[in-house]
C-alpha cells in the first residue's frame, strides 16, 4: 500500500515518473496571487517581530527595579506599551537604571510601528483578496487572511489543482488509513502537504465550530456517533477544502483592480 513507508513512497513515485502517470503544473507567479503572495510575505514578517517586541519587552521588565516593575507589570499589553512608550533615559545609558529606560522605551515604541504597519499590510491584503476572489473571502470564517493563504497555495493558474480530493491531498487533508488490522476502515491525521494551508483550514473549522450552527450540529452528531474530536476536525477539514476549490477564481478569468480614489 502507499504510504506505508518512505522506500515504498519512494518506489511508487519513480514508477509513476516512470510510466508517465505523474505529472504535475508548476504554480505560476504573473498575477495577482503573486502580489497577494508578496504582501503577505510583507504582512507575515511584521507580525512576527510585533509579537517579538512584546516579548522582549516583557521579558526585559522582569529585571527591572521593584518600583518600575510594580507599576508596570499589572498592566495590560496595550496600556503596557503606552506607558513604556513614554520612557525616556535623562541620564547615562552607564547607569542600568537608565538603560532599561532607554530599552523598554524602544520596543514599546517599535511595537507600535509595526502595530501601524501591519494594519497598512492588512488593508492591502483585504483588497487583494476580495478582488482576486471574493466568493471565497466571503465564505463562513474565511476572512482575507485565510484566503489569501489558499490563493498562494492554489497559485494564479488555479487549473493546475484538478479537482477538490487533489487541493486536500496539497493542503494535508486528505485522509491516510491507519493500515493496521486493528483499525480496519480508520483513518489518521494527514502529517504532510502544506502545513501553511493546513493551518489556515485548522482556524476556520476552529471559527465555525463555535459559531457556525451547520458545523456545530455536525460535530454534536459525529460526537454522539463516537468519533474523537481530532477525528471530526479531520473530516471538517476534507469539507471545507471541497469547498474552497468550487470557490477558488478561475484562471481564464482576468481580474482587474479598481483604481485608488
Amino acid at each position: 500500500m502507499s504510504g506505508k513507508s518512505d522506500a515504498i513512497d519512494a518506489e511508487h513515485a519513480a514508477r509513476e515518473v516512470l510510466a508517465g502517470k505523474a505529472t504535475a503544473t508548476p504554480k505560476l507567479a504573473n498575477g495577482l496571487v503573486e502580489a497577494i503572495r508578496l504582501v503577505k510575505i510583507a504582512r507575515d514578517t511584521a507580525v512576527k517581530a510585533h509579537s517579538t517586541a512584546m516579548i522582549t519587552l516583557k521579558a526585559t521588565l522582569v529585571t527591572a527595579s521593584d518600583e518600575l516593575r510594580g507599576e508596570l507589570e499589572p498592566l495590560t499589553d496595550f496600556k503596557l506599551t503606552t506607558a513604556c512608550a513614554g520612557l525616556q533615559a535623562d541620564g547615562d545609558l552607564g547607569d542600568p537604571a537608565q538603560a532599561m529606560l532607554h530599552v523598554l522605551g524602544s520596543l514599546a515604541r517599535r511595537w507600535f510601528e509595526l502595530h501601524e504597519e501591519i494594519k497598512v499590510h492588512s488593508r492591502q491584503l483585504k483588497k487583494l483578496t476580495k478582488a482576486a476572489a471574493p466568493d471565497l473571502v466571503a465564505a463562513f470564517g474565511i476572512g482575507p487572511d485565510v484566503a489569501a493563504e489558499m490563493l498562494v497555495t492554489a497559485g494564479d493558474n488555479t487549473d493546475r489543482i484538478r479537482s477538490d480530493a487533489a487541493l486536500a491531498k496539497l493542503c494535508g487533508a486528505c485522509p491516510i488509513p491507519a493500515g493496521s488490522g486493528k483499525t480496519n476502515g480508520r483513518h489518521r491525521l494527514n502529517r504532510g502537504g502544506n502545513r501553511q494551508a493546513n493551518s489556515a483550514l485548522h482556524r476556520t473549522i476552529v471559527v465555525r465550530m463555535r459559531w457556525h450552527p451547520p458545523t456545530i450540529t455536525y460535530v454534536e452528531r459525529r460526537t454522539a456517533e463516537g468519533l474523537s474530536k481530532k477525528d471530526i476536525i479531520r473530516c471538517l477539514k476534507r469539507f471545507l477544502a471541497r469547498e474552497i476549490y468550487g470557490l477558488l477564481p478561475a484562471p481564464s478569468v482576468p481580474i482587474v483592480l479598481a483604481s485608488a480614489a
